[in-house]
């Protein structure tokens, strides 16, 4: 292992992404030294999350290494690097804070001017990537690229956690647990004694039933088209389960029935503008709200009356649950430390690194929350 004074190139495995829809390979990669303001992880867990796929299923930027929902240990720090030092625990995150430009001071957003979402497959400093073969690039994936043995991320995109939470648990703090909580905490901000209704009932989606639950929602209602969702859905809060595959009615007015006018709350955590106008349907007239948490594969444009909003229903979208990542996220390990918040009941499958592209298959086929794939130790 090198040195946090002089870090050298390290070789290690990685699960590269050739091309869309193909195959991960798992290849050795070299991995540069972290440079100013830089930190190396070494990747413990890290879990499959539903963006990795449809990103990779796209015709995105290749090679590739994906993953970014990760925990880890800082192996070496970059010049001016203060916050971390080696042998730090540490979540990894797909958009950082900065803590000082307008957004990350504003106390109104966590969307950093500096930090945000990365798209490009480099890194925010010097647009260049950290991993190579044999001196040919190999991009990045939101700013994380966790699917390595080791990943290079900038200080401001990673959290420094306490050692005594398991690495293997939070790593799902990295995006789709908290980004549940989050948009029903922080965006939605629900009240006790409301009616929710949550369309898509994935890791983000139970998380959001997890928030309301907890904040006192009187009902809970969760759409799928799984039907194996429903009896699950249960144990994270939902109270009734609506499959649009068993009813002829469109599935806004059975919620408008069932809830004499509508939900005074909806979650979109599909990813299907179809569905956003749908979630917005479902809401009460004055004082509906509906946040959108999903990331549409293709048809990205979204259509709704505007009667839907002067009639005061409200659409809303969401980043991460409105969380700013240096600041909030030690606060939700904590809570999940004190066993109250759940992390556990969202893996469904634990893995090896090799058997990645089962964790693949699996989200693809539905047949999972989170896959957490170990690293060697």
């Amino acid at each position: 292992m090198s040195s946090a004074k002089h870090p050298h190139v390290i070789t290690c495995k990685a699960a590269v992404a050739w091309g869309a829809g193909e195959s991960l390979v798992m290849e050795q990669v070299e991995v540069s030294p972290p440079q100013p303001m830089e930190i190396r992880i070494k990747v413990v867990s890290t879990s499959l999350c539903r963006s990795d796929v449809t990103a990779w299923q796209s015709h995105a930027i290749f090679p590739r290494i994906f993953g970014h929902e990760a925990s880890g240990i800082v192996e070496s720090v970059g010049e001016g690097v203060t916050e971390f030092e080696e042998g730090d625990h540490v979540l990894t995150v797909f958009i950082g804070e900065c803590m000082k430009c307008r957004h990350c001071t504003s106390g109104k957003s966590n969307i950093c001017e500096v930090l945000g979402l990365e798209r490009r497959g480099v890194m925010h400093s010097d647009q260049k990537t950290r991993f190579s073969i044999n001196g040919k690039p190999i991009y990045h994936y939101c700013a994380v690229s966790s699917f390595s043995e080791y990943t290079v991320v900038h200080s401001g995109c990673a959290v420094k956690v306490s050692s005594l939470a398991p690495l293997e648990k939070i790593c799902l703090l990295s995006c789709g647990v908290a980004a549940g909580l989050g948009a029903a905490w922080n965006v939605a901000d629900i009240s006790k004694g409301s009616t929710v209704a949550i369309f898509g009932l994935g890791t983000v989606g139970l998380s959001v039933a997890q928030g309301a639950k907890l904040r006192g929602a009187s009902r809970i209602i969760g759409v799928d088209t799984n039907p194996e969702k429903g009896e699950k859905a249960k144990a994270f809060g939902v109270t009734e389960f609506l499959n649009p595959n068993d009813s002829d009615e469109p599935l806004q007015q059975i919620i408008k029935r069932i809830t004499d006018g509508g939900a005074d709350y909806s979650f979109e955590c599909i990813g299907d503008t179809g569905m956003m106008t749908t979630a917005l349907q479902s809401c009460c007239d004055g004082w509906g709200l509906t946040v959108t948490l999903g990331v549409p594969k293709e048809k990205p444009e979204m259509k709704a009356h505007y009667g839907l909003f002067i009639t005061g229903r409200t659409l809303k979208g969401s980043l991460f649950g409105g969380w700013r990542p240096k600041s909030d996220l030690p606060s939700l390990v904590d809570m999940y430390t004190k066993k109250e918040i759940e992390i556990d009941e969202f893996i469904t499958h634990n893995m090896p690194f090799e058997d990645i592209n089962k964790a693949f298959d699996l989200m693809k086929e539905g047949r999972c929350l989170r896959c957490v794939i170990h690293m060697p130790k």
